[in-house]
């Protein structure tokens, strides 16, 4: 049931790497889900992909949780896709990490790919982008103090 709800059925007697990256990913999240956790830990699980099947996999993650309400914490360095996922970011500061700052994203669901291209979803990432600058620089400044 689950391989048909991320689009492979058909392909479940395939070998992992008889599969593209995307039907990897899909099959990742299939053997994650099938042991019906209550919280999703998703660490960098894109990363590797291109843009598209990205795109494509960040509507089925939005999919999955829109459908099963399960908790997802999904790691990435990538600010768009934070955005487009969450509902609350945690940014963490260069080493030593630590909480540097909680962002609440208030944009409704479900969510389109092109809301990527909105003034206000672009004005998102920039401030989450200034407030990452910014304590790099601050971390910098401090340095050279001494």
């Amino acid at each position: 049931k689950l391989l048909e709800r991320v689009g492979l059925g058909g392909f479940n007697d395939k070998y992992p790497r008889e599969l593209s990256g995307g039907m990897q990913q899909r099959a990742s999240i299939v053997r994650s889900l099938a042991v019906e956790p209550s919280i999703l830990l998703m660490d960098e699980p894109f990363g590797a992909l291109d843009a598209f099947t990205r795109d494509e996999m960040n509507l089925l993650v939005q999919e999955i949780w829109m459908e099963t309400g399960k908790t997802i914490a999904f790691v990435t360095h990538s600010i768009p896709e934070a955005i487009f996922l969450a509902d609350r970011i945690v940014v963490m500061s260069a080493r030593p990490g630590r909480i540097a700052a909680i962002v609440d994203v208030d944009l409704p669901r479900p969510r389109r790919v092109e809301i990527q291209t909105e003034p206000e979803f672009i004005k998102r990432v920039m401030d989450i982008k200034v407030m990452i600058d910014h304590q790099r620089g601050a971390k910098a400044d401090h340095s050279m103090v001494g």
